[in-house]
């Protein structure tokens, strides 16, 4: 379909941005909704953190915290930047935006679907915004929701906010389980003619596993949070111990859902990255299958570690022994991965880009997530370890990266794309620098709090002589005052991008002289993305070629007259069997 075509089915004035089925649109609301969202989950950090740094003062814009308003504020700081800005950024934005573009189609596979799943992911974000303002307030049982907290109001003396947190997660994940629907549908059905499997760029195939995993991971989850509901509403006893219930089950299903959920986020964060780095070193990804293999077991692996959560909750220590294990050996892929895009590095010619600044912040963070990961993996350290600070330092070390990181890298990379526009380099390396030094700030501390004892459940140490130390309570303070630090900065990245909307220096189709589909289209793209549909001939990361006047040669464009081009496999390995060749000139 042409975009002349398309454009006279795309609606006009407002319903253009709220009813319109272009895939593109439809990743600008997830985009939007999800740093809305941040806003909010960054609002309620600064509350809290402000509360251990300062206990019992008022709190600029808030005011006085209670011990249940401080449970309320973590709760939902912790549900919002997993549920409604990590995976709407980064799965549903980037999802949408860039599958359809460089798999060389239109749109998705079934549009209406797709406005629909935005749809009902924007109720869910109402719904739990909301909830802030009902009698008793936000949900306050931690994200985790463990029964008994979560079952009963007389426990978290929020009833209203649990059943509407509740309700919220899951429309979200009704949300989530349409959108990969017509991700891994559009993927397979709608690729440009001679786009084979192993042509398909490696953000694309992140996305797709992290969608099986999803759909395969969360269906325990949703039948457990029915039962949870029920437990809150009419009164049954699944997780009631006292009627034949048992609260550990809602650990196993949440944990069965939680643990692959990390790797629902961080496979589309590596795919980022791994674009960003490509194109910035000017080097051929290295050893594309095998980063396809590995995401693949990776994702296998993800379902057999989900107890390593649950070391004190009294589940058989021989299993724990055993989950011990399976934690470490899931490492060896992911580390497998970091080591392939430094290698990938290696010999390139970097250009330290914003983007490439961001992609190789995004490889020394996380390694020191996953690091750190290793006490708590093995069953004697993590006991000790278990809902302290050094749990919190460790998460956001793997989940900041993800989350943030790799968000920033791709929306960097892909802005001109998006907007037509180039953002500001400079205010984009401020944004940068000062982004990653608070961050090292606020966490490194808390590694040696929670070291210390620190426990993440208490919202006043003066209660607690043992860990009221002063030295201890500099350090809370240096982390908030580093927080505020940060949260300064993002200020810088939200100037930026509404100058770079209207004032940015006007970006062509291939301002980074990348190789995949969507630099084929204009930026930004029309309704329908493509004047004509593309061809491909050839795999995404071939720079370097030898022979060629450009250090890169696109996968739309043609070869030369035969001889005069060095013919290319997928992804740069080598010369293609000419036994495998689809597309004519392949």
């Amino acid at each position: 379909m042409s975009h002349e075509h398309a454009a006279a089915h795309e609606p006009s004035g407002l319903l253009k941005y709220v009813w319109s089925t272009d895939h593109k649109m439809i990743a600008f609301q997830y985009l939007f909704t999800g740093m809305a969202m941040a806003l909010i989950g960054g609002f309620t950090v600064y509350v809290f953190r402000m509360q251990l740094a300062f206990p019992g003062e008022a709190v600029p814009l808030f005011g006085r915290v209670s011990a249940s308003s401080y449970n309320a504020l973590v709760t939902s700081h912790g549900s919002i930047m997993i549920f409604w800005v990590a995976m709407p950024v980064l799965i549903a934005a980037f999802g949408n935006y860039l599958i359809p573009l460089m798999v060389g189609c239109d749109d998705m596979a079934f549009p209406k679907v797709n406005r629909l799943s935005f749809q009902i992911f924007f109720l869910s974000a109402v719904l739990l915004t909301a909830s802030f303002f009902v009698p008793g307030g936000a949900f306050g049982g931690a994200w985790t929701a463990y029964p008994p907290l979560s079952t009963s109001g007389v426990y978290n003396q929020t009833p209203i906010g649990a059943t509407m947190w509740l309700v919220a997660v899951a429309l979200e994940f009704v949300a989530f389980l349409l959108g990969g629907i017509n991700f891994i549908t559009t993927t397979m059905n709608s690729r440009a003619p001679g786009m084979r499997m192993f042509d398909i760029p490696i953000v694309v195939w992140m996305i797709v596993i992290a969608s099986v995993l999803f759909m395969a991971s969360v269906g325990p989850l949703v039948a457990g949070a029915v039962m949870l509901l029920f437990d809150q509403v009419i009164g049954t006893g699944f997780y009631d111990p006292a009627r034949g219930g048992d609260p550990v089950l809602w650990q196993h299903l949440f944990w069965f859902f939680g643990h692959p959920e990390v790797y629902v986020v961080l496979l589309p964060a590596m795919g980022i990255v791994a674009e960003v780095m490509a194109v910035h070193a000017r080097k051929r990804l290295f050893a594309y299958r095998t980063i396809v293999y590995t995401a693949v077991a990776t994702s296998i692996i993800s379902f057999f570690v989900w107890a390593h959560h649950q070391f004190v909750a009294g589940i058989d220590p021989r299993m724990a022994s055993l989950f011990s294990v399976t934690t470490l050996i899931i490492s060896i892929p992911v580390a497998e991965m970091v080591f392939v895009y430094i290698a990938t590095l290696y010999g390139g010619a970097i250009s330290l880009t914003t983007p490439m600044l961001w992609a190789l912040a995004f490889l020394v963070e996380f390694l020191w997530g996953g690091v750190t990961g290793i006490f708590l993996g093995a069953a004697g350290s993590d006991i000790y370890f278990h809902d302290t600070y050094f749990v919190t330092a460790h998460f956001h070390y793997t989940f900041f990266p993800i989350a943030f990181i790799a968000g920033f890298a791709g929306i960097t990379h892909w802005f001109p794309k998006m907007f037509g526009r180039m953002m500001d380099e400079r205010l984009g390396k401020i944004h940068f620098w000062g982004t990653i030094i608070s961050f090292n700030l606020i966490f490194l501390p808390l590694f040696i709090t929670g070291a210390a004892g620190d426990h993440r459940r208490i919202f006043d140490y003066s209660g607690f002589p043992d860990l009221n130390l002063p030295y201890l309570q500099n350090l809370r303070i240096m982390a908030t005052y580093a927080l505020l630090a940060m949260i300064a900065f993002q200020v810088v990245f939200f100037y930026n991008f509404a100058r770079s909307l209207r004032g940015g220096a006007v970006a062509g189709a291939n301002p980074w002289k990348a190789t995949t589909l969507e630099w084929l289209a204009a930026s930004p793209p029309p309704h329908g993305n493509f004047p004509v549909m593309p061809t491909v001939y050839r795999g995404p990361y071939e720079y370097g070629v030898p022979d060629r006047a450009d250090d890169f040669w696109p996968q739309y464009e043609p070869a030369g007259p035969a001889g005069q081009e060095p013919r290319l496999g997928a992804a740069g390995h080598g010369p293609a069997p000419s036994g495998a060749m689809a597309a004519p000139e392949r």
